[in-house]
């Protein structure tokens, strides 16, 4: 048996996490003396809104129960379940990590009160009465010194964002509950679309190997109870969406996919305005699919549905009356008149970075080492090369080339996936990491990361898939995930 040279490099691994630690030891000091001192910080437990508060809760027994199950028996699933049980196994397992660490706050503080907060959207229900009115007029309650500003959450996000929460209040599921309820929920479903898409752009072997780490994700502390996590979900599905527009063969089904996948961005979009970076995401599915579409006909075929859907909520929101362009300028304003004109770039430009390897964990800190190394042995079968004569239209069979069985039963993997699986996995995570750091050189994400980047951060974990030994990387996710929730008290 050939081994892979990625596996004997388990020090190396161990060298990437230990950098991450030091990373985030020094964002917290440094970011102590810094709030202690100048006070421009704005935040209690720098890099993390948070404050200490060590405590346990009714979650805390399901929680631990949840990490043990997924550690044991997480690896063993991953490999021996069908692809569809799969599928629905993880979004089950992520919404007991996600309900099990948000109920250990209990439920009104941990769930039910997270979204009624000032800075909210729940607390300007009752001014969308009159809804296109309330478009048309919605851009001048964003400044600070405009008579009724909106609250920081909602007039940070396009209306998209606050109009889920009126439209769930009009259906009776109303309060925070429900609310919360509708976050965790539909966030669990980013792992899924997720594994979806590393399943068609990489291999079936990756996403497996890649299941355990997005059900047991660190980001589970703030995907319980944040409305990130439904943006997540909803950027997730459109790059699901995608990828399987682009890799299947030409059919109503490709076509629908593509449709969809545009209406999901055009809704990511008027979701948050920064998602619109999971453009660079998008942009990778597409090259990554480029050979799978060779004909000129077919691919302008899928483009134009594409273009099609992403069309649809931009048209309606405009046609409303809403401005979406407009709106992004003047919240600029808003953001360096208040906090954001304050807290110093040059604290959080890396400390951000830190609060990222809290969300995503130690596991993606060394698989993203991986990921580096996969790149560079395989950057030659990234480029565009011709096939011999005679092989045009060939498709892949899945399942012909032998791929490395993920010995779950011992805990380790005696082989990473293929090297051209690894390669394009490689490429997907090297996408949401430019997204993640356009996102930080910005400057519009001075703190606050640890929900803000949640849909960036989704697409970092599958980096942990090239990781041998997963149940000891697993249960250092788990453990940072328990010590976070139960050491402090997260603001989302």
């Amino acid at each position: 048996m050939i081994r892979s040279p990625l596996r004997h490099l388990t020090s190396r691994d161990l060298f990437a996490a230990s950098v991450a630690v030091l990373l985030v030891l020094a964002a917290v000091l440094i970011g102590r003396h810094i709030e202690e001192t100048d006070h421009t910080l704005f935040a209690n437990w720098p890099p993390l809104w948070a404050s200490w508060d060590p405590h346990v809760g009714p979650g805390t027994p399901a929680a631990a129960a949840v990490a043990l199950g997924v550690v044991a028996y997480g690896p063993v699933l991953a490999a021996r379940l069908p692809w569809r049980a799969l599928l629905g196994a993880s979004w089950t397992g992520a919404m007991a990590w996600i309900w099990s660490l948000a109920l250990i706050d209990g439920w009104h503080r941990g769930v039910a009160a997270r979204l009624t907060t000032r800075y909210e959207y729940l607390q300007v229900i009752d001014r969308f009465h009159d809804i296109p009115e309330t478009l048309r007029d919605f851009t001048r309650h964003i400044p600070l010194d405009s008579p009724d500003h909106w609250p920081p959450h909602v007039a940070g996000h396009p209306p998209a964002a606050s109009l889920t929460f009126v439209v769930l209040d009009r259906m009776g599921l109303s309060g925070g509950g429900w609310a919360g309820a509708w976050c965790i929920t539909v966030g669990a479903t980013a792992c899924v679309a997720v594994l979806v898409t590393v399943r068609k752009l990489a291999d079936e072997e990756s996403a497996r190997r890649a299941a355990p780490f997005l059900v047991l994700a660190p980001a589970a502390v703030w995907m319980g109870t944040s409305a990130d996590a439904y943006f997540a979900a909803v950027a997730a599905w459109s790059i699901a969406a995608l990828a399987l527009a682009v890799t299947a063969p030409k059919s109503p089904r490709t076509r629908a996919a593509a449709f969809t996948a545009g209406l999901l961005f055009g809704l990511t979009c008027y979701l948050s305005y920064g998602l619109t970076l999971m453009a660079v995401i998008g942009a990778g599915v597409l090259f990554l699919g480029r050979s799978r579409v060779r004909v000129l006909p077919c691919l302008v075929s899928r483009l134009a549905f594409l273009v099609a859907g992403f069309a649809v909520v931009p048209v309606a929101f405009t046609l409303a009356g809403f401005d979406w362009w407009e709106a992004y300028h003047v919240l600029v304003e808003r953001y360096y008149d208040g906090a954001g004109g304050i807290r110093p770039y040059g604290y959080w430009v890396w400390a951000n970075l830190a609060c990222t390897v809290l969300i995503t964990g130690l596991a993606t800190a060394a698989g993203l080492r991986r990921t580096a190394v996969a790149l560079i042995r395989g950057r030659r079968e990234l480029l565009p090369r011709r096939e011999p004569r005679g092989t045009e239209g060939v498709r892949e069979v899945p399942g012909a080339e032998p791929e490395t069985a993920f010995a779950a039963s011992s805990g380790t993997a005696a082989e990473s996936p293929g090297a051209g699986a690894r390669t394009r996995l490689a490429l997907l995570v090297l996408c949401a990491l430019l997204a993640l750091l356009a996102a930080d050189l910005s400057g519009m994400s001075k703190a606050e990361t640890e929900r803000i980047w949640l849909p960036f951060a989704m697409w970092l974990l599958p980096a942990c898939a090239l990781l041998s030994r997963p149940r000891a990387w697993l249960g250092a996710q788990a453990v940072l995930a328990l010590l976070l929730n139960h050491l402090l008290l997260t603001g989302w």
